[in-house]
């Protein structure tokens, strides 16, 4: 195969000495990545290893600027110039300043991605060298594994979350955010539900007051139920009507305790660019969460409903920490902008110290959420997870990598390996016949998931 025009004369010279390779073939250690930033002072373009954290308040604070990764936009721009789907690691495609991490130059031989095409062009490091002479050197790139997160022992996420609020707070703002682990309270209508749920002669009478006494919940299950998502045969004109003929009680429950507990933490102002909104990703996962437990051999078959509630939830943790974190949440928004590849748990450890599921399932722990779902919260980032309720933690694993695999959700995937359907009893066919559906489905999904706000 040829290289594209635009490629060729970004590597001038080298053209020549370029080996093509399928990327699987190439060193991971090896393959590079470029990230456009920008700020009011200009663009600039800063290349590290492709699986590498790159560190940008570091980046910041060795430039003294306030760079950002660069609106998409304005990068879809940048690659329609090149005419490229997506932008290799050649500073000479754009000619702006350039910024290389030293690790780079340590390199034996460093590889570039080509686009969406799967391939990897692989030079000399001293060509590369050449090639990006002009550009400063820095470091500002972090090797994931150095990152150690805890996926493993809940009994130290408590000491993890004072120990990262030591770190970035001084003493008297320190204890303010110290109280706030307390708050807020969990919400009446959480408490109601979960008094609700452990009642073994609870009726649809009972949930349907607990609805109804707060208007704003009560207004979006009935606009859920008239959705055409669920294509109700006649109008829904109460909240009895779209438990009893729609949604049904434990649906209902479940939706209403997660728009509880998620207006209890307002949506922070700041966001990462590209991030996709709460409520979507809360919806996909429901879903998704949803549809594997039912997929699942029925002896070993979680409770659906709170496979369905983990899922709404499973973000939950990003609440938090805007909440627990205010001052430095713009530093993780950033950071994750800039790592767009990498788990956001990766970038968290690396800036907190903790991650947002620790942080969540402790939250809801002291709420006395069920354990289902403060398990499934907690260990959702670990496929390997085996103790109690890991069937519900697994759930939220594939799903998230089955939906971004889609591409709905953003962030970075991983294999999914055979074990892991085979441990939970799926049809690996099935299974992904089920979820292009629901992705094939997506204007629904995303009417829902507006309602969750309205």
């Amino acid at each position: 195969m040829e290289l594209p025009v635009s490629v060729r004369e970004a590597l001038g010279d080298n053209a020549g000495e370029v080996a093509l390779r399928d990327i699987r073939q190439a060193e991971s250690d090896q393959l590079l990545r470029m990230v456009l930033l920008s700020d009011d002072q200009g663009n600039v373009q800063a290349i590290c290893r492709h699986d590498d954290l790159l560190d940008i308040n570091s980046l910041n604070r060795q430039l003294g600027r306030d760079l950002r990764v660069m609106k998409r936009r304005e990068q879809l721009r940048v690659r329609e110039r090149a005419g490229l789907t997506e932008l290799p690691a050649l500073p000479s495609l754009t000619g702006w300043p350039t910024i290389v991490d030293n690790r780079v130059d340590s390199l034996e031989a460093i590889a570039i991605v080509l686009g969406s095409q799967d391939l990897a062009m692989v030079m000399p490091s001293e060509d590369f060298r050449a090639m990006t002479a002009q550009g400063e050197r820095a470091d500002f790139a972090v090797a994931p594994e150095s990152i150690r997160i805890n996926l493993d022992y809940p009994e130290k996420d408590l000491d993890q979350l004072h120990s990262a609020i030591k770190r970035f707070t001084g003493l008297r703002i320190q204890q303010r955010l110290e109280d706030t682990l307390e708050l807020p309270p969990l919400p009446e209508t959480a408490q109601r539900i979960i008094r609700l749920r452990v009642n073994p002669n609870a009726e649809m009478g009972d949930l349907v007051d607990i609805v109804e006494s707060d208007p704003s919940l009560a207004a979006q299950i009935v606009s859920w139920a008239s959705s055409s998502f669920y294509a109700a045969a006649g109008q829904v004109r109460s909240v009895h009507d779209a438990v009893s003929r729609v949604l049904g009680f434990d649906l209902v429950m479940n939706l209403s305790m997660g728009l509880a507990l998620g207006r209890a933490l307002a949506k922070p102002n700041d966001h990462p660019e590209g991030y996709v909104d709460y409520w979507q990703q809360a919806i996909w996962q429901a879903q998704a969460a949803s549809i594997l437990s039912t997929m699942m051999p029925r002896g070993e078959r979680p409770v659906s409903g709170l496979a369905y509630l983990a899922g709404l939830l499973h973000n939950f943790g990003y609440l938090v920490l805007a909440q627990v974190f205010p001052p430095h949440f713009k530093l993780v928004c950033r950071s994750l902008e800039v790592n767009a590849n990498m788990d956001p748990a990766v970038t968290e450890q690396y800036l907190l110290g903790i991650t947002r599921e620790q942080i969540a399932a402790e939250l809801m722990q002291n709420w006395g959420m069920p354990d289902e779902v403060v398990l499934a919260i907690r260990y959702q980032k670990n496929p390997d997870y085996d103790g109690a309720h890991s069937a519900y933690a697994r759930l939220l694993w594939l799903g998230r990598q089955l939906l971004t695999k889609r591409g709905v959700v953003l962030g970075g995937s991983e294999e999914i390996p055979r074990s892991l359907y085979e441990s939970l009893g799926l049809d690996q066919a099935a299974v992904e016949e089920q979820f292009d559906k629901l992705v094939g489905n997506k204007a629904s999904v995303m009417a829902m998931a507006g309602m969750m706000t309205s």
